[in-house]
C-alpha cells in the first residue's frame, strides 16, 4: 500500500524546530521533502550539539526523510534554481524572519502567480501585521508571551517547559493546516497562502487556563504537579520513592480508599465524598494518601492501583523511557541513518493499519545537491560552476538511494 502523501512534493526553507517538525511530520507520510539550506552551515539546528555520533540531536529528531539542498540565496543562481524547484512542488514552507522570504523572491504572491495551485506557508513568532510582528521569537520567549510560563513550574518558582512546546505547537498546526489545504485542492484544485502564528499555537494549547481567566478574572496558579481542578491529583511518598496519582471521579475515590488502601471510612467522610470537596480540602486529602501510600513500596502500589484501575505512574527518567517495554512490546523503534553512523529513531504515533511510516535518512548538509540542482534543469557544467564557485555545496557521502 503507499503512504497517504505519496507523490506530494514539498520545498522547505526551514531551520530549528517549528516548520522542521512539520515538514518531518510529512515525509513521515510520504511526501517528498527538498530541505533548503545555507551553504555556510546549513540548518541551525544542525550546530546546537553534536551527541548524536557527531550530529546534533534536535537535528537528527526532526529532519528524516528530507533531501537536502545547500545554496546561497544571496545570489541570484540559487534563488532562481529554488524558485524553479519551487514552480514543480505541491508545497511550500518557511520560517525566515518576517519579510525575508519576499526579499529573496519567494513570498507567496510572487510565488502563487503563476502556480495557483500552490500551498504555501509562512511559520512566524508572531503572525504578519500587530506590534510584534518583527520581535525576536524563540520558543522561551513564545512561552513567556502565551503565558505558559505563567501556569508552569509550582507556587513559588515559574519554569518553561523541558521541551520546546511553542515550536511544537506550532509545527504540528502547520502539518495539519497543509494537511487540510491539500485535501481541499484535490477536490477544488486551488492553492493555499496560510500563515501559523507561534503566539496564536501556544496560547491555543492554554486552553483550560485562558477559559478560567476569561469567566473568573482569576489566573490559574501554578500547582507543580498537582490539578487546579481534580483531587487527588499528585505524586505521594512510598517507602522508596514516590508515586503518582490522579482520581478524576468519585468512584474512583471509592475504590482507592476502600480497595487499595482498606480504609473505606474515608469513602464516606465528609471532606472527601465529591471531587468538588476534596478540592476544597485538598491539603487533607493529600495528607490522608500521603500516609496511606508511604506505606508500600512503589513498585507494590503501582501493581495494585493498576489492578484497581486507578490512574498511576512511576516517573520516568529518559533512560527508562528509552528502554520502555510498551514501546518494545509494540515494536515502536526502528534504525535510520545519519552522515556518521546508524541511530534509533521513534516510528510516529499514528500507526496506520495497512502501510508504515517512511523512516528516511537524516541528511547531510548538501548531500542531495547536485542531482536537485539538476532537476532544477542545470546542465551539469551549470551545477558544476555554482559548486565550484561555492554558490552550492555538494557533500559526498553514503552509498545508499536519497530518501525519496
Amino acid at each position: 500500500m503507499s503512504l497517504p502523501l505519496d507523490g506530494i512534493t514539498v520545498v522547505a526553507l526551514e531551520q530549528a524546530v517549528a516548520v522542521p517538525l512539520a515538514t518531518r511530520n510529512l515525509a513521515d507520510l510520504g511526501a517528498r521533502v527538498i530541505k533548503i539550506e545555507r551553504v555556510d552551515g546549513g540548518d541551525l539546528a544542525r550546530g546546537y550539539d553534536h551527541v548524536v555520533h557527531g550530529t546534533g540531536a534536535h537535528f537528527v529528531w526532526l529532519n528524516r526523510g528530507k533531501e537536502s539542498l545547500a545554496v546561497d540565496l544571496k545570489s541570484e543562481a540559487g534563488r532562481a534554481a529554488v524558485r524553479r524547484l519551487v514552480d514543480r512542488a505541491d508545497v511550500f514552507v518557511q520560517n525566515l524572519a518576517p519579510g525575508a522570504a519576499e526579499r529573496l523572491g519567494l513570498g507567496e504572491s510572487e510565488l502563487r502567480a503563476n502556480h495557483p495551485g500552490l500551498i504555501v506557508v509562512n511559520l512566524s513568532g508572531f503572525g504578519p501585521g500587530g506590534p510584534f510582528e518583527h520581535r525576536k521569537a524563540y520558543d522561551m520567549l513564545i512561552q513567556a508571551e502565551a503565558g505558559l510560563i505563567s501556569v508552569t513550574g509550582t507556587p513559588e518558582t515559574p519554569v518553561k517547559t523541558g521541551i520546546p512546546a511553542a515550536d511544537i505547537a506550532s509545527g504540528v498546526a502547520c502539518s495539519q493546516a497543509v494537511l487540510a489545504a491539500l485535501l481541499r485542492r484535490f477536490r477544488t484544485g486551488e492553492g493555499a497562502s496560510i500563515d501559523v502564528s507561534m503566539l496564536e499555537a501556544t496560547v491555543e494549547w492554554m486552553g483550560h487556563g485562558v477559559y478560567t481567566q476569561l469567566y473568573t478574572g482569576q489566573q490559574p496558579p501554578r500547582m507543580g504537579l498537582s490539578h487546579i481542578a481534580i483531587a487527588p491529583y499528585d505524586a505521594y511518598p512510598t517507602r522508596d520513592g514516590q508515586i503518582l496519582i490522579g482520581v478524576q471521579n468519585d468512584r474512583g475515590w471509592r475504590t482507592l480508599v476502600t480497595d487499595v488502601f482498606g480504609v473505606p471510612e474515608l469513602a464516606d467522610d465528609p471532606r472527601f465524598t465529591t471531587n468538588v470537596l476534596r478540592v476544597q480540602h485538598r491539603s487533607e486529602c493529600d495528607a490522608v494518601v500521603a500516609e496511606q501510600t508511604a506505606q508500600w513500596s512503589s513498585g507494590a502500589l503501582d501493581s495494585k492501583l493498576c489492578e484497581a484501575g486507578i490512574p498511576a505512574a512511576q516517573i520516568k527518567q529518559l533512560d527508562q523511557v528509552t528502554r520502555h517495554p510498551q514501546l518494545h512490546a509494540r515494536e515502536r523503534w526502528r534504525t535510520i541513518r545519519t552522515e556518521h553512523a546508524d541511530v534509533q529513531a521513534l516510528l510516529p504515533p499514528a500507526t496506520f493499519a495497512d502501510v508504515e511510516a517512511r523512516m528516511g535518512d537524516v541528511p547531510a548538509l548538501g548531500e542531495h545537491t547536485r542531482p536537485l540542482l539538476a532537476e532544477s534543469g542545470l546542465d551539469a557544467d551549470s551545477v558544476d560552476e555554482l559548486i565550484n564557485g561555492g554558490i552550492a555545496l555538494h557533500t559526498e557521502c553514503r552509498d545508499h538511494a536519497p530518501a525519496h
